[in-house]
């Protein structure tokens, strides 16, 4: 199945609601903003935000298409020019996503990725210094976000 929006809109809307919460976002808090947002879609509704992979970098997942865009912000927010989607309910999605982890740091946001599973899977056997390509799989993002709303769930 094909995904609805493509990975620059949804970067772009994340940026945007970023921006009006006066949270000014750095590529690496975007890429994990966009992990996330992609996690939990195929978690909840079973299908992909975007086509798009994410990698299993040294620093967390990235799609390596975002990253080159913004790659001349290095550690700075990104001040680009953005074109976020006009779609109510996309954007109180990812504005929810922005609600969870927007408020952890760039760095915050890395370590989580490192303690869950898709991210240790792809990395299996490559040191944790070494540049990977290796690719995160939707499978295995769906299956561990999925089991963890059912284990938030039976908490309750």
């Amino acid at each position: 199945m094909s995904a609805t929006y493509s990975v620059d809109q949804i970067a772009d809307t994340i940026i945007q609601l970023s921006r009006e919460r006066g949270e000014p976002i750095t590529n690496l808090k975007l890429q994990k903003l966009l992990y996330y947002a992609q996690a939990w879609v195929l978690a909840c509704a079973d299908e992909p935000l975007f086509d798009e992979d994410f990698e299993a970098w040294v620093h967390g997942p990235v799609v390596p298409k975002v990253f080159r865009r913004f790659k001349e912000y290095r550690w700075n927010p990104i001040t680009a020019p953005v074109t976020p989607v006009d779609d109510a309910g996309l954007r109180s999605y990812l504005a929810e996503v922005i609600s969870k982890y927007g408020s952890l740091s760039a760095t915050q946001l890395e370590r989580l990725t490192h303690m869950e599973d898709p991210w240790k899977d792809a990395r299996k056997g490559i040191p944790s210094d070494a540049s990977s390509h290796a690719v995160i799989s939707q499978v295995s993002m769906k299956s561990y976000y999925r089991e963890l709303a059912r284990r938030h769930r039976d908490d309750r």
